[in-house]
């Protein structure tokens, strides 16, 4: 199968854009893909337990059994380090979750070692 990375940049402030990302990245996950998801920007907040468990998208449904299906699927999220910094976003927030914080140079590695690369 492929390997697939989903680059979401869109948070709290846009469910269904942060919601489709992940939607997206469960139903490759679900089709035997690799999937990574990097966060950034406003989306790295998404790692936060409450922010999962508060936002469904428009058509798209709860954020939280998009993500703990990616999760579940083998699934591997990066967080930007600086977009963390910026909006108080913590390793412990990243805590029991296939997750690490990574700057940037680490999505460009992503991106090259992708076969696919979406953007939301």
């Amino acid at each position: 199968m492929g390997r697939l990375l989903v680059h979401i940049t869109h948070g709290p402030e846009a469910p269904t854009r942060a919601a489709l990302g992940l939607l997206v990245a469960k139903a490759a996950v679900d089709a035997g893909h690799h999937v990574e998801v990097f966060l950034a920007g406003d989306a790295v907040q998404l790692v936060r337990d409450p922010v999962l468990d508060s936002l469904t998208g428009l058509g798209t449904g709860p954020l939280r059994a998009a993500f703990d299906g990616v999760v579940s699927g083998g699934g591997r999220f990066y967080v930007s380090g600086m977009s963390s910094k910026a909006r108080g976003v913590t390793q412990q927030d990243l805590d029991g979750k296939p997750a690490e914080m990574a700057m940037p140079d680490r999505l460009v590695q992503l991106t090259f070692e992708a076969d696919r690369v979406l953007t939301y």
